[in-house]
């Protein structure tokens, strides 16, 4: 076999290629191991490897020399007996360290104004990489550095001139820095060692058959060594799936994002004309129809109008599921896959560039307990050993706060020399009794001394959380040091591994896969960044994360024979029973065009650089490769993260091709109706059978669990939420308070009603001082103060206090001088209800009683916020001040001798807006105070029956504004309108 050569786009490229060569060479043994077969990569000679055994039916075969073109290294570029092409090459530049320098060089530069092109370190690292891949591709299609310096006076924004000025001192750094080290580029050494074989073929041809396969020859180097293949006395070329059908016009307009531009291109580097490619032999047959299709569905712009309507067969082959949301098409993916196991030996793939997708389907497969093989494998940033770390840096670079505290402390690897049982005993007390609440200072001090504030006698709880935060701050103060002071990262990264070994024994962060991954992705970046500049401690949490963020773990074993997940670079020359083609939306299949950071467009043009649009064509190269398969599936999601999305292109070109308006009415056309069926199964898989909405809680306790006592806010929560008052005072339960709080409204309002009671016993009666208004700002500084240490707080907060302060006075000025008297703030009374089986106590602290006259009060709510409406006022669903006038009616205040004749009821508003404050008084309070006692009286005496339950929120349009317990009383599952929305 000599020559150029073609597997049909709709046949099995590995399978085809094994047949062919076994039946040239089969007989033969030595001559098939003589035989060397050049595919594109690794995963590509493991599949051609794979086809070799089934074409032998699994029999003892010699196999043929297979070698990658697109990722060999030294050890695997052995192209022919005694071939030293690569050993005379300089070395190439480990990856870890040649990054490391580029991000030095790249966070080095300023321009004139001083101004860096990187803000951090870690976007230092991320541009390096992208420099990297500009170097690459530089090498790649053979562009040397000195045309850089040509850009740099060409008509440019100042940005990108900066930019160019960056790549030129590049341009001259970096090569010298590689040969002072007597290294290159590793795709500059691979660049030069294939050109280097094939002159070298060229030259001398070899006498054992050279078959290049797979291959479109996109890269200069690459198609150089196809060209001498081509020439060998025993040399073929196969490309896969060269359209031959496509007609002459359309084959001359083809664009750069075309799947045959590539081997347009390629076939005019070779002087082959494409009728003149004859089908690899044993390849010929096929399905007309189907590559009919592709070739329409791909035919240029230009000659569209010459589209013709496929054979409605060439489709049969072909189901498409157009999927709600991100989440369904991973569930329809995951039972695609699961039904394609029923039948033995049957195989199945996914191919998608997406690789949240991916994850969600890796995710949906766990509940068959099924793992699929992920050819990209898994980040290692997430793994455990690699999340310990990350977690042990967020916490010593957020002052040891207390949700970084507890996720470290709750790390599955975190032991601290203890018995793991014991250390999670004792971060749950930790958690529970001494760090919830505000947020604490940094440090792990003022972690010891809020122990030491709540610490009792014999205190066993507090011994042993003193003694566990002993233990982390003797493990983390040598990294703690560093990183207040700043140090370089190879010293920080070797202070974050002493620390993680001392959190975590050695022996398990290093255990495993991902222990032995992540130890030797650290051992590299140890090596590669131990000379590096020093950096701001702060910066080292990103650079960590950037420095793992490229590593992969790809399990060795336990993943499903005949299940794979394969992106479309892996999945070139494979192929399973059942293709699944996810993620095809506009952005992810095809890929977004974009230029990089480094050069745009006129910069790649000057440069001779192909532009972004080469990604387009190579992409649907895959797309239609895999479409051509026996059995496929496409699927997409119309919405990610609650947004629109906007089909792949050739999704939208195959349903113009079939006349099909997705959003027309009228039916669909068959092959997205046989998809239909896994939406449908993904609709019910999580659907339970006979699902009946369990009824509103109504729980009825013992006489004796009911309570016996209850404030007035407890009353207000009785009248609108039973339940919650059931939860609350007979189960005991208790929002936790959250970790880190923040001061909120609860908070300022405690504190401005401190402030005001303060003030007014100051003054209990009398006009108030000339000084009053800064009298009272001195109070709300004493009060307020320790609320509004950050600036923008003060900014905010004490305007509005002090607009408070002036009406405050200016309205206790006008009361005065009617002859009002104080009577008590702050003061607490009580009545008693129902009946004597079960008596209740209500409880207050009334914020305010004045004297107006004669018998005459005025009980006052300060509100700093909403004040009740009339509506719930007049409904009794506001019960508070009701009750106090009720207690000051018959003597229930205790502080205050005798009772009221009249009691006058207002809210103040002391919000500082507007002019600072505002009075709302009750009207009709004569009317409500006895019906909201007589209603509290039935209420006693209906909740003294234990037959009676507590109901959840029997009324809907008065539910708690605040409800801790919504969560426990289902609202949304037996609610008439709730979940609606969900």
């Amino acid at each position: 076999m000599k020559g150029v050569f073609t597997i049909g786009i709709d046949r099995r490229f590995a399978d085809e290629l094994a047949q062919g060569v076994l039946a040239e060479h089969g007989g033969d043994p030595l001559a098939l191991a003589d035989v060397l077969i050049l595919v594109p990569t690794r995963r590509s000679v493991r599949a051609l490897r794979e086809a070799f055994l089934r074409a032998s039916d699994g029999k003892p075969t010699i196999l043929p020399r297979m070698a990658p073109l697109g990722d060999v290294d030294d050890s695997e570029w052995d192209l022919s007996p005694g071939d030293d092409t690569a050993l005379a090459l300089p070395p190439a530049i480990d990856p870890t360290e040649r990054e490391a320098l580029l991000a030095q060089l790249v966070a080095a530069f300023k321009d004139d104004q001083g101004h860096p092109i990187a803000q951090s370190a870690a976007q230092a690292l991320k541009l390096a990489r992208e420099l990297g891949g500009l170097l690459d591709e530089l090498a790649i299609e053979g562009v040397g550095f000195d045309k850089l310096a040509g850009l740099v006076t060409g008509n440019f924004a100042e940005h990108w001139r900066r930019t160019l000025t960056f790549l030129d001192i590049v341009g001259i750094a970096w090569p010298a820095m590689l040969a002072e080290r007597g290294q290159i580029d590793a795709i500059e050494r691979r660049t030069q060692a294939i050109r280097a074989q094939a002159t070298r073929w060229q030259a001398a041809p070899p006498s054992t058959p050279v078959i290049a396969a797979g291959s479109t020859g996109s890269q200069p180097a690459t198609r150089a060594l196809l060209i001498a293949i081509a020439g060998l006395p025993q040399g073929a070329v196969v490309l896969p799936g060269l359209d031959r059908e496509m007609d002459q016009t359309s084959w001359e307009k083809l664009d750069p994002s075309h799947p045959q531009f590539g081997l347009h291109e390629l076939l005019g580097a070779l002087d082959v004309e494409r009728a003149a490619v004859p089908d690899w032999p044993g390849s010929r047959g096929g399905d007309p129809a189907r590559r009919k299709l592709v070739a329409e569905l791909m035919r240029p712009a230009e000659t569209s109008e010459d589209w013709s309507r496929p054979d409605p067969a060439a489709l049969d082959h072909v189901a498409r599921a157009d999927c709600a949301t991100s989440h369904q098409e991973a569930v329809v993916i995951a039972l695609a896959l699961r039904e394609a196991l029923n039948e033995p030996h049957r195989t199945a793939a996914l191919i998608t560039p997406d690789r949240e997708l991916a994850r969600r389907v890796t995710a949906e497969l766990k509940r068959w307990n099924i793992e699929i093989d992920d050819s990209a494998g898994a980040p290692l940033a997430d793994t455990p050993p690699a999340t310990l770390l990350r977690g042990l840096v967020a916490l010593v670079d957020g002052g040891f706060g207390p949700v970084d505290l507890l996720a470290l402390l709750k790390h599955p690897l975190c032991t601290l020399g203890q018995p793991r049982a014991g250390l999670l005993d004792t971060t749950r007390r930790l958690d529970r009794k001494y760090l919830r609440g505000l947020k604490p200072a940094a440090g792990l001090e003022a972690v010891r001394r809020i122990i030491a504030n709540q610490r009792k006698d014999d205190d066993t709880d507090a011994d042993a959380v003193r003694a566990l935060i002993d233990r982390l701050d003797a493990a983390t103060s040598g990294l703690a040091v560093l990183m207040s002071e700043g140090s370089t990262p190879g010293a920080l990264l070797d202070a974050t591994i002493a620390a993680a070994e001392m959190l975590a024994s050695a022996d398990a962060l290093w255990r495993g896969e991902a222990g032995e991954a992540l130890a030797e992705t650290l051992a590299r970046l140890r090596n590669a960044w131990r000379d590096q500049p020093a950096i701001d401690g702060g910066e080292w949490p990103s650079l960590l994360a950037a420095m793992l963020a490229p590593a992969a773990i790809r399990p060795r074993y336990g993943k499903h024979p005949r299940l794979s997940l394969w992106g479309p670079l892996e999945a070139r020359l494979q192929r399973a029973d059942l293709l699944i083609l996810g993620g095809l939306n506009e952005g992810s299949w095809p890929p977004s065009v974009e230029t990089g950071p480094w050069l745009n467009r006129p910069m790649r043009g000057a440069l001779g650089l192909p532009q972004p649009e080469r990604r387009i064509g190579l992409s649907a190269h895959d797309f239609v490769a895999a479409l051509a398969a026996d059995h496929v599936l496409l699927t997409r999601a119309e919405r990610e993260g609650g947004a629109p999305t906007v089909s792949s292109r050739w999704l939208a070109r195959l349903d113009a091709l079939l006349g099909h308006d997705p959003n027309a009415a009228g039916e669909a056309p068959a092959y997205i109706q046989r998809g239909r069926r896994y939406i449908d199964w993904a609709e019910e898989i999580d659907r339970p059978e006979g699902y009946k909405p369990w009824p509103r809680p109504a729980p009825r306790p013992p006489l004796a669990a009911r309570p016996t006592q209850l404030s007035v806010s407890s009353i207000e929560q009785w009248r609108r939420d039973p339940y919650g008052l059931y939860a609350r005072q007979i189960l005991k339960l208790r929002l936790l308070d959250p970790l880190e709080a923040e001061l909120g409204a609860a908070e300022r309002g405690s504190a401005l009603h401190a402030a005001l009671d303060d003030f007014l016993r100051r003054h209990p009666s009398g006009l108030l001082p000339g000084d009053a208004i800064r009298e009272l700002e001195e109070v709300g500084e004493k009060h307020l103060g320790e609320l509004l240490t950050a600036p923008a707080e003060r900014a905010f907060w004490w305007p509005r206090f002090q607009r408070l302060a002036r009406w405050f006075v200016a309205e206790e000025n006008k009361r005065r001088a009617s002859g009002l008297r104080l009577l008590d703030g702050e003061t607490a009374g009580s009545i008693k209800v129902g009946p004597r089986n079960h008596p209740l106590t209500i409880t207050a602290i009334a914020d305010r009683i004045d004297e107006l006259g004669t018998g005459v009060w005025e009980v006052i709510d300060y509100k700093t916020g909403r004040v009740p409406s009339t509506r719930e006022l007049d409904a009794l669903f506001a019960p508070q001040l009701l009750l106090e006038a009720a207690m000051a009616e018959t003597g229930g205040f205790k502080k205050i001798k005798g009772k009221a004749a009249e009691v006058i009821l207002s809210y103040w508003r002391a919000n500082g807006l507007g002019d600072g404050g505002e009075i709302k008084d009750i009207k009709g309070a004569d009317k409500l105070i006895p019906a909201m006692l007589a209603l509290v009286e039935k209420m006693a005496e209906r909740y003294a029956n234990p037959a009676t339950p507590y109901i959840a929120l029997p009324q809907p349009e008065f539910v708690p504004h605040f409800n801790d317990y919504e969560h426990l009383e289902r609202v949304a599952e037996w609610s008439t309108t709730g979940g609606s929305d969900e």
